[in-house]
């Protein structure tokens, strides 16, 4: 899976064939949207799809495995480099960058200085996600080439239809396209996949969200027709992962509640705490039972330490001192951490950040500048206790889900049973993500009850929570009874636009992850008659 990101001839190798005819559509009107603002055309295309997690849920930050896939929902940048340089001020370049939906997201044009760009995250503006992904690629490019580059300037048009606040990733694959948009426009002829994946991460922090890594790399990884086998851990890897042939077949639905959650602006009280909290709940136990004075390895995650870096120290020491000469297993490991969580975080009401401190040995100033002052957080106590036993029984539904997909059916005419074991694990996942990590909602939890009762074998939220997605598990001739139930009982009481109607409930497929495509002189997209239904960039 890791190698360069895909240059596309076709949008053949970006969508699925059903995807196509409304692909073709939409790109025709990017690039002719982009002749007319600009007066010239686009020189190439840069690609990031959305993404919907099956499995592993808010445990990416604290750098355990997931399992998620890419969406055909994505982020489009129409790019030229084809700017005057005496358009810029000296010693700057510029970025003129528009939006497809310009009543919604204004165009803006910046002057950059060559040496720093300046994000201010206080201020919920669109571009800072370009910006975002604009300062990352260029550190990239500045280690590759050197401090002396001068960044190219850019005209750029986006069309994203990743819904914000959907959870489906909107600013993850905008981030991503934007990073990769700026590789290219500066000269990058092939853009490593996990380069990108890594300075993506990184890079949307910049914009005051603590993020892991699942959704990025969802983003750029992706393979069609497979879900994405993520791990974090000693670095970041993904590989593709195939459903086993089922019969009734499998289905994913999402559904969206129409709630917004929107990372950026909730993060104090809800995304960037529970980041907070689980990085307290691993220093916390990592001071009650590893020897006095260790000190958690500093790694990947938001804050430097995580659970897993707690989970490796603790049972590291454990082999240790016993002398053992093998490891238990992952699975027993992550059993036991449960348990010692339940028996060691037992204020379930939370901690503040005085008994935290009083724990680590620190005094509160030195506990909120490594803990609460890189990202805004509010809370008078901290859910440790809670945050932990999520990530470490999440982390092991991941472990079964996993195991559940390498072995085949046992019986191959009827796999209703191992359907159900399936579905099982998301139901849990979504138990879990409401009673224990409190980041569901009423409506998520409606959406998940009516789809369950209609056939469902599993449904659960995706995403950050709070609103947003939902993801079911779903017998694929029970399809229609699903969505005509959600039809019936939610949908049918919100005041709803028909593009929303149309938009609720998604039959979604694995889709491929990051691509370029290069225009040139190949025109507009158009159909192919010679390919049937295959539509190519193909000339007038």
């Amino acid at each position: 899976m890791a190698g360069p990101v895909p240059v596309a001839s076709s949008l053949s190798d970006i969508y699925t064939v059903d995807a196509l005819g409304a692909q073709a559509k939409r790109w025709n009107n990017l690039l002719t949207r982009f002749q007319s603002i600009y007066g010239q055309p686009a020189e190439f295309v840069a690609r990031s799809p959305g993404r919907v997690n099956i499995i592993g849920e808010h445990i990416d930050y604290s750098l355990y495995p997931v399992l998620p896939m890419a969406i055909t929902a994505d982020s489009l940048l129409a790019v030229s480099t084809n700017v005057a340089s005496t358009n810029a001020k000296e010693g700057h370049y510029k970025i003129k960058i528009a939006n497809v939906q310009d009543a919604k997201f204004p165009a803006h044009e910046f002057d950059i200085p060559y040496d720093a760009v300046d994000i201010d995250a206080t201020v919920h503006e669109w571009t800072n996600y370009f910006k975002s992904g604009l300062r990352g690629a260029l550190e990239l490019l500045r280690k590759k080439h050197g401090d002396g580059i001068k960044p190219k300037s850019m005209l750029i048009l986006m069309d994203g239809t990743v819904p914000a606040g959907g959870g489906l990733s909107s600013s993850a694959a905008f981030v991503s396209s934007s990073a990769l948009a700026v590789m290219v426009a500066n000269g990058e002829k092939t853009v490593d996949k996990t380069e990108l994946t890594e300075l993506a991460i990184v890079s949307e922090r910049a914009v005051g969200v603590n993020s892991g890594g699942m959704d990025q790399s969802a983003s750029v990884f992706s393979e069609r027709g497979s879900a994405l086998f993520v791990s974090f851990t000693p670095s970041l890897k993904a590989r593709p992962v195939s459903f086993p042939k089922t019969n009734p077949e499998l289905t994913f639905l999402i559904a969206q509640s129409f709630v917004t959650a929107d990372k950026y602006v909730t993060g104090p009280i809800h995304y960037n705490l529970r980041v907070v909290e689980c990085s307290l709940a691993a220093a916390y136990l990592n001071a009650v039972l590893n020897p006095p004075g260790t000190q958690l390895p500093s790694d990947a995650s938001p804050l430097s330490v995580s659970l897993h870096g707690f989970h490796e120290t603790y049972f590291a020491l454990q082999e240790h001192s016993s002398g053992a000469t093998s490891s238990k297993s992952t699975k027993a490991q992550l059993e036991e951490l449960v348990s010692l969580t339940e028996k060691n975080l037992d204020k379930k009401d939370g901690y503040t950040r005085e008994e935290i401190a009083a724990v680590l040995n620190i005094s509160v100033d030195d506990l909120n500048k490594q803990f609460t002052s890189r990202f805004p957080v509010r809370a008078e106590k901290f859910k440790l206790r809670q945050r932990a036993l999520h990530v470490f029984s999440e982390a092991l539904r991941v472990l079964k889900f996993m195991a559940l997909l390498e072995q085949q059916p046992s019986d191959t005419d009827d796999t209703s049973e191992y359907n159900a074991q399936l579905g099982d694990l998301l139901n849990q996942t979504q138990d879990s993500c409401r009673e224990v990590y409190e980041c569901s909602c009423e409506e998520i939890d409606d959406l998940c009850s009516i789809a369950r009762k209609a056939g469902s074998y599993g449904s659960r939220l995706t995403g950050a929570g709070w609103g947003g997605c939902s993801v079911h598990l779903v017998p694929a001739d029970m399809v229609k009874v699903v969505k005509e139930a959600w039809e019936k009982e939610y949908y049918s009481k919100l005041d709803l636009t028909e593009e929303q109607r149309e938009a609720a409930v998604v039959v979604s497929k694995p889709g491929s992850g990051s691509a370029v495509y290069l225009v040139e002189d190949r025109g507009p997209v158009v159909v192919d008659d010679r390919i049937g239904d295959d539509l190519r960039m193909a000339g007038h």
